[in-house]
């Protein structure tokens, strides 16, 4: 959701600012665009797909995300010349630190769980546990490596949409953000890469 914010406030943006200036908004290469679906598909069918994801293992967990992450930071290096590549690559980098730290799943704490839950149905988080279907792990600070890497944000009240995030969503975004925002601006700070 962070991501998707970003993106489209990156696309509008950029646009915005080519056509303030009178240039075209312009493209860039980006290479290995399919990685980037191989690493989603995994993801998708263990967290988001009401059909698949109660019949995903939690042990499968770990190695789905662990390897998604991989693939997405391939991706990132192989672009890494393109503008906002290198903070969206730090970003992945910190994410999967800290998924790789705390047994393959994004730590969550307590605190910041409690906030994610319908009132009442606080006791169906158990500390060390999977959190409902998604991609987090329930760890207090004291027992989570690099705890300020983890999901430690959440989206403002007024958007009415439980989300944590962490600071490496955070760097994606900004990541994704200024690769839009540059392409609508003057053509020598975009790169293009050839195939």
């Amino acid at each position: 959701m962070v991501l998707l914010i970003a993106v489209v406030l990156g696309l509008a943006s950029g646009y915005l600012r080519a056509r303030l200036s009178g240039r075209q908004f312009q493209s860039v290469h980006v290479k290995a665009v399919g990685v980037v679906f191989l690493a989603y598909l995994p993801q998708f069918f263990a967290f988001y797909l009401p059909g698949t994801r109660p019949q995903i293992p939690d042990n499968w967990i770990p190695y789905i995300l662990v390897g998604s992450q991989l693939l997405l930071l391939v991706f990132a290096w192989l672009n890494r010349q393109l503008p906002g590549f290198r903070l969206l690559g730090l970003g992945l980098l910190s994410n999967f630190t800290a998924i790789v730290l705390n047994g393959g799943m994004m730590p969550l704490l307590p605190e910041i769980a409690r906030e994610l839950v319908l009132p009442g149905s606080e006791n169906l988080l158990i500390e060390g546990q999977r959190v409902g279907l998604g991609k987090d792990i329930l760890l207090a600070k004291e027992n989570t490596r690099l705890w300020f890497l983890g999901d430690i944000f959440l989206l403002p009240a007024f958007l009415n949409y439980p989300l944590a995030f962490s600071i490496g969503d955070i760097l994606i975004s900004t990541g994704a953000f200024w690769l839009f925002w540059q392409l609508g601006g003057p053509r020598q700070f975009t790169r293009e890469v050839s195939p």
